[in-house]
């Protein structure tokens, strides 16, 4: 259990990862290398960069839940 629990952990968390760094930053991120990049006034306002916002808050999340699940299933 505690094995399969590890793997889901780790592949949410290359997932977290990849998706923060797809984010452009202030000077430009992955993101700019897929097409990502937009102009000042219309940065973060596009439809993908929002789900792009959304999609990284929500595996955060998990991400957080999975560390207190393992947590406990580790010490139980």
């Amino acid at each position: 259990m505690v094995l399969a629990l590890g793997v889901v952990y780790a592949v949410i968390g290359v997932v977290t990862l990849t998706l923060v760094l797809l984010h452009s930053g202030k000077g430009g991120g992955l993101s700019d290398m897929f097409g990502g990049g937009l102009s000042g006034a219309a940065a973060g306002s596009t439809q993908m960069e929002r789900n792009l916002d959304r999609l990284t808050v929500l595996f955060g999340l998990i991400f957080g839940i999975m560390t207190l699940v393992l947590a406990f299933a580790i010490n139980a």
